[in-house]
Protein backbone atom coordinates (compact mmCIF):
# COMPACT_ATOMS: atom_id res chain seq x y z
CA UNK A 1 0.00 0.00 0.00
CA UNK A 2 1.59 3.58 -0.74
CA UNK A 3 2.82 5.53 2.07
CA UNK A 4 1.26 8.83 3.12
CA UNK A 5 2.48 11.10 5.25
CA UNK A 6 0.57 12.27 8.44
CA UNK A 7 -1.30 15.04 6.65
CA UNK A 8 -2.33 12.38 3.97
CA UNK A 9 -3.45 10.01 6.61
CA UNK A 10 -5.78 12.39 8.09
CA UNK A 11 -7.01 13.94 4.77
CA UNK A 12 -7.65 10.28 3.56
CA UNK A 13 -9.71 9.64 6.74
CA UNK A 14 -11.92 12.40 6.15
CA UNK A 15 -13.00 11.66 2.33
CA UNK A 16 -12.97 8.47 3.24
CA UNK A 17 -15.74 8.75 6.04
CA UNK A 18 -18.18 11.73 4.01
CA UNK A 19 -17.98 9.42 0.62
CA UNK A 20 -18.58 6.25 2.67
CA UNK A 21 -15.53 4.63 0.91
CA UNK A 22 -12.64 2.36 2.33
CA UNK A 23 -9.42 3.65 2.83
CA UNK A 24 -8.11 1.83 0.41
CA UNK A 25 -10.22 2.75 -1.69
CA UNK A 26 -9.67 7.30 -1.43
CA UNK A 27 -5.88 5.66 -2.00
CA UNK A 28 -5.95 3.70 -5.02
CA UNK A 29 -8.32 6.74 -6.70
CA UNK A 30 -5.43 9.19 -5.19
CA UNK A 31 -3.01 7.31 -6.78
CA UNK A 32 -4.50 7.10 -10.21
CA UNK A 33 -4.82 10.88 -9.82
CA UNK A 34 -1.19 11.44 -8.85
CA UNK A 35 -0.05 9.23 -12.03
CA UNK A 36 -2.29 10.75 -14.20
CA UNK A 37 -0.87 14.69 -13.28
CA UNK A 38 -3.20 15.30 -11.26
CA UNK A 39 -5.28 16.19 -14.20
CA UNK A 40 -7.11 12.61 -15.36
CA UNK A 41 -7.10 9.16 -13.88
CA UNK A 42 -7.34 5.48 -15.07
CA UNK A 43 -9.03 3.46 -12.25
CA UNK A 44 -10.49 0.00 -11.29
CA UNK A 45 -12.13 0.14 -7.96
CA UNK A 46 -14.87 -2.16 -7.34
CA UNK A 47 -16.23 0.29 -4.53
CA UNK A 48 -16.79 2.74 -7.54
CA UNK A 49 -18.19 0.14 -10.21
CA UNK A 50 -15.18 -1.39 -11.88
CA UNK A 51 -12.91 0.17 -14.39
CA UNK A 52 -13.10 3.70 -15.82
CA UNK A 53 -11.35 7.05 -16.29
CA UNK A 54 -11.70 10.76 -15.51
CA UNK A 55 -10.16 13.59 -16.81
CA UNK A 56 -10.69 17.64 -15.09
CA UNK A 57 -13.31 19.35 -16.64
CA UNK A 58 -13.97 16.68 -19.45
CA UNK A 59 -15.63 13.11 -19.33
CA UNK A 60 -16.14 10.77 -16.63
CA UNK A 61 -16.48 7.10 -17.55
CA UNK A 62 -17.58 4.37 -15.19
CA UNK A 63 -18.49 0.85 -15.70
CA UNK A 64 -22.25 1.66 -15.62
CA UNK A 65 -22.17 4.22 -17.86
CA UNK A 66 -26.19 5.49 -17.40
CA UNK A 67 -25.75 5.34 -13.47
CA UNK A 68 -25.58 9.35 -13.39
CA UNK A 69 -24.96 9.25 -9.51
CA UNK A 70 -21.88 6.84 -9.27
CA UNK A 71 -20.37 9.33 -12.38
CA UNK A 72 -21.27 12.44 -9.82
CA UNK A 73 -19.60 10.73 -6.82
CA UNK A 74 -16.56 9.56 -9.43
CA UNK A 75 -16.54 13.24 -10.66
CA UNK A 76 -16.60 15.19 -7.31
CA UNK A 77 -14.19 12.75 -5.84
CA UNK A 78 -11.64 13.24 -8.36
CA UNK A 79 -12.13 16.55 -8.14
CA UNK A 80 -11.71 16.77 -4.21
CA UNK A 81 -8.98 14.29 -4.90
CA UNK A 82 -6.99 16.75 -7.65
CA UNK A 83 -7.16 19.50 -5.41
CA UNK A 84 -5.79 18.02 -2.14
CA UNK A 85 -2.83 16.84 -4.04
CA UNK A 86 -1.73 19.70 -5.69
CA UNK A 87 -2.10 21.97 -2.08
CA UNK A 88 -1.06 18.99 0.14
CA UNK A 89 2.08 17.00 0.80
CA UNK A 90 0.04 13.79 0.59
CA UNK A 91 3.12 11.59 -0.25
CA UNK A 92 6.61 11.33 0.89
CA UNK A 93 8.99 13.01 -0.63
CA UNK A 94 11.47 10.89 -2.75
CA UNK A 95 14.27 11.83 -4.54
CA UNK A 96 13.84 12.40 -8.71
CA UNK A 97 14.36 10.03 -10.88
CA UNK A 98 13.96 7.27 -8.63
CA UNK A 99 10.62 4.69 -9.54
CA UNK A 100 9.09 5.89 -6.11
CA UNK A 101 8.99 9.74 -7.61
CA UNK A 102 6.37 10.87 -9.87
CA UNK A 103 9.14 12.46 -11.64
CA UNK A 104 10.53 9.32 -11.81
CA UNK A 105 12.39 9.25 -15.22
CA UNK A 106 16.29 9.75 -15.80
CA UNK A 107 16.91 13.39 -14.69
CA UNK A 108 18.80 14.59 -17.44
CA UNK A 109 15.60 13.91 -20.28
CA UNK A 110 14.10 17.43 -18.38
CA UNK A 111 10.51 17.58 -18.16
CA UNK A 112 8.18 15.29 -20.64
CA UNK A 113 5.34 17.18 -22.90
CA UNK A 114 3.09 14.39 -22.17
CA UNK A 115 3.13 11.59 -19.26
CA UNK A 116 0.98 9.33 -17.60
CA UNK A 117 -0.06 5.65 -16.48
CA UNK A 118 -1.89 1.97 -17.17
CA UNK A 119 -2.42 -0.18 -14.81
CA UNK A 120 1.22 -1.31 -13.55
CA UNK A 121 3.37 0.84 -16.09
CA UNK A 122 4.46 4.52 -16.18
CA UNK A 123 5.62 6.63 -19.84
CA UNK A 124 6.77 9.77 -19.96
CA UNK A 125 7.57 11.05 -24.19
CA UNK A 126 10.54 13.41 -24.41
CA UNK A 127 11.61 15.20 -27.81
CA UNK A 128 13.08 12.04 -29.62
CA UNK A 129 12.91 9.89 -26.59
CA UNK A 130 10.33 8.01 -24.55
CA UNK A 131 10.54 6.85 -20.78
CA UNK A 132 8.55 3.82 -19.61
CA UNK A 133 8.70 2.02 -16.50
CA UNK A 134 7.00 -1.16 -15.77
CA UNK A 135 7.25 -3.10 -12.54
CA UNK A 136 9.57 -0.56 -11.40
CA UNK A 137 11.81 -1.51 -13.89
CA UNK A 138 12.97 2.01 -16.00
CA UNK A 139 13.72 1.92 -19.87
CA UNK A 140 14.34 4.53 -22.27
CA UNK A 141 14.19 4.46 -26.10
CA UNK A 142 14.83 6.66 -28.86
CA UNK A 143 11.62 7.35 -30.99
CA UNK A 144 13.34 8.22 -34.52
CA UNK A 145 10.80 9.95 -36.54
CA UNK A 146 7.99 9.42 -34.43
CA UNK A 147 5.48 12.39 -32.92
CA UNK A 148 4.53 10.15 -30.34
CA UNK A 149 0.82 10.86 -29.03
CA UNK A 150 -1.35 8.51 -27.85
CA UNK A 151 -0.77 5.42 -25.85
CA UNK A 152 -2.51 1.56 -25.50
CA UNK A 153 -1.81 -1.47 -23.62
CA UNK A 154 -3.08 -5.20 -24.69
CA UNK A 155 -3.99 -6.92 -21.09
CA UNK A 156 -3.70 -10.17 -20.50
CA UNK A 157 0.07 -12.52 -19.51
CA UNK A 158 2.08 -10.78 -22.20
CA UNK A 159 0.84 -6.87 -21.46
CA UNK A 160 2.31 -4.84 -24.49
CA UNK A 161 2.65 -1.33 -24.72
CA UNK A 162 1.72 0.27 -27.95
CA UNK A 163 1.40 3.98 -28.96
CA UNK A 164 0.28 6.16 -32.13
CA UNK A 165 2.30 8.58 -34.12
CA UNK A 166 1.48 10.25 -36.82
CA UNK A 167 2.46 6.97 -38.70
CA UNK A 168 -0.01 4.74 -36.87
CA UNK A 169 0.94 2.43 -34.03
CA UNK A 170 4.04 2.07 -33.01
CA UNK A 171 5.01 -1.46 -30.96
CA UNK A 172 7.09 -0.61 -28.11
CA UNK A 173 9.08 -3.53 -28.56
CA UNK A 174 10.06 -1.73 -32.43
CA UNK A 175 12.04 1.48 -30.55
CA UNK A 176 15.54 1.62 -30.48
CA UNK A 177 16.42 1.19 -26.84
CA UNK A 178 19.03 3.78 -25.15
CA UNK A 179 18.94 2.31 -21.60
CA UNK A 180 17.42 -0.21 -19.05
CA UNK A 181 16.53 -3.39 -19.72
CA UNK A 182 13.41 -2.72 -22.14
CA UNK A 183 10.24 -4.50 -23.08
CA UNK A 184 10.26 -7.95 -24.69
CA UNK A 185 7.87 -9.03 -27.27
CA UNK A 186 5.36 -11.78 -26.19
CA UNK A 187 6.84 -15.11 -26.37
CA UNK A 188 4.17 -17.48 -28.13
CA UNK A 189 3.64 -21.05 -26.82
CA UNK A 190 4.43 -23.32 -29.04
CA UNK A 191 3.06 -26.71 -28.03
CA UNK A 192 2.21 -29.59 -29.35
CA UNK A 193 -1.34 -28.27 -29.26
CA UNK A 194 -0.30 -25.82 -31.69
CA UNK A 195 1.36 -27.84 -34.16
CA UNK A 196 -1.88 -30.19 -34.36
CA UNK A 197 -3.80 -26.98 -35.02
CA UNK A 198 -1.61 -26.28 -37.73
CA UNK A 199 -1.56 -30.03 -39.16
CA UNK A 200 -5.66 -30.03 -39.03
CA UNK A 201 -6.11 -26.44 -41.06
CA UNK A 202 -2.88 -28.22 -43.71
CA UNK A 203 -5.68 -30.97 -44.22
CA UNK A 204 -8.73 -29.12 -44.25
CA UNK A 205 -7.12 -26.51 -46.66
CA UNK A 206 -8.04 -23.93 -44.19
CA UNK A 207 -6.17 -20.36 -42.52
CA UNK A 208 -5.23 -20.96 -38.49
CA UNK A 209 -8.42 -18.99 -37.16
CA UNK A 210 -7.37 -15.62 -35.04
CA UNK A 211 -8.01 -15.30 -31.77
CA UNK A 212 -9.02 -12.08 -30.69
CA UNK A 213 -7.12 -10.48 -27.33
CA UNK A 214 -8.63 -8.43 -24.89
CA UNK A 215 -9.38 -4.34 -25.90
CA UNK A 216 -6.31 -2.46 -24.78
CA UNK A 217 -6.51 0.37 -23.15
CA UNK A 218 -6.58 2.86 -25.70
CA UNK A 219 -9.40 1.25 -27.27
CA UNK A 220 -11.58 1.68 -24.20
CA UNK A 221 -12.33 4.91 -25.77
CA UNK A 222 -13.37 3.32 -29.40
CA UNK A 223 -15.64 0.64 -27.15
CA UNK A 224 -17.41 3.80 -25.44
CA UNK A 225 -18.07 5.56 -28.85
CA UNK A 226 -19.71 2.04 -30.13
CA UNK A 227 -21.46 1.65 -27.00
CA UNK A 228 -22.92 5.25 -27.98
CA UNK A 229 -23.26 4.54 -31.36
CA UNK A 230 -25.49 1.31 -30.61
CA UNK A 231 -27.85 3.84 -27.90
CA UNK A 232 -28.36 5.86 -31.00
CA UNK A 233 -30.29 2.69 -32.25
CA UNK A 234 -32.37 3.23 -29.69
CA UNK A 235 -35.73 5.35 -28.81
CA UNK A 236 -34.93 7.55 -25.76
CA UNK A 237 -36.41 10.38 -24.22
CA UNK A 238 -35.61 13.76 -24.93
CA UNK A 239 -33.58 13.68 -21.37
CA UNK A 240 -31.56 10.66 -22.48
CA UNK A 241 -30.95 11.88 -25.97
CA UNK A 242 -29.52 15.09 -24.58
CA UNK A 243 -27.21 12.86 -22.53
CA UNK A 244 -26.28 10.76 -25.49
CA UNK A 245 -25.28 14.00 -27.54
CA UNK A 246 -23.56 15.07 -24.92
CA UNK A 247 -21.35 11.91 -24.75
CA UNK A 248 -20.82 12.26 -28.80
CA UNK A 249 -19.60 16.03 -28.42
CA UNK A 250 -17.21 15.22 -25.43
CA UNK A 251 -15.69 12.19 -28.13
CA UNK A 252 -16.09 14.30 -31.32
CA UNK A 253 -13.62 17.21 -28.78
CA UNK A 254 -11.31 14.26 -27.56
CA UNK A 255 -10.89 13.54 -31.86
CA UNK A 256 -12.75 9.98 -32.02
CA UNK A 257 -15.57 11.50 -33.90
CA UNK A 258 -15.01 14.13 -36.83
CA UNK A 259 -17.31 17.13 -37.08
CA UNK A 260 -18.91 15.70 -39.62
CA UNK A 261 -19.87 12.23 -38.03
CA UNK A 262 -20.67 13.96 -34.98
CA UNK A 263 -23.16 16.49 -36.75
CA UNK A 264 -24.82 13.52 -38.55
CA UNK A 265 -25.57 11.34 -35.40
CA UNK A 266 -26.79 14.66 -33.40
CA UNK A 267 -29.20 14.90 -36.85
CA UNK A 268 -30.42 11.51 -36.21
CA UNK A 269 -30.48 11.52 -33.07
CA UNK A 270 -33.26 14.80 -32.91
CA UNK A 271 -35.24 13.13 -35.38
CA UNK A 272 -35.82 10.64 -33.14
CA UNK A 273 -37.19 12.44 -30.51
Amino acid sequence: MQKLTDIGENLVAQISGRYGLSREAIIHMMVAINNGGGSMAQFSCSELGGSGQWMRGGMTMVGDMFNSGLKNTVDNLCNELSTMLSNNQIFPIVAAGTPESNQWWPTDLGSPFSSGAQNNTRYAIFPNRLAVELNGQISVYDTLDHNIGGTGQQQGNNATLTFTSQWGNVDLTSLPLVSGQGQQAPQHDMSDSNTNNTAQNTETNETAPVINQEPSMAEELSLQQNNTNSEINTVYSVTETLDIIEKLAKLRDLGALTDDEYNLKKSDLLKRI
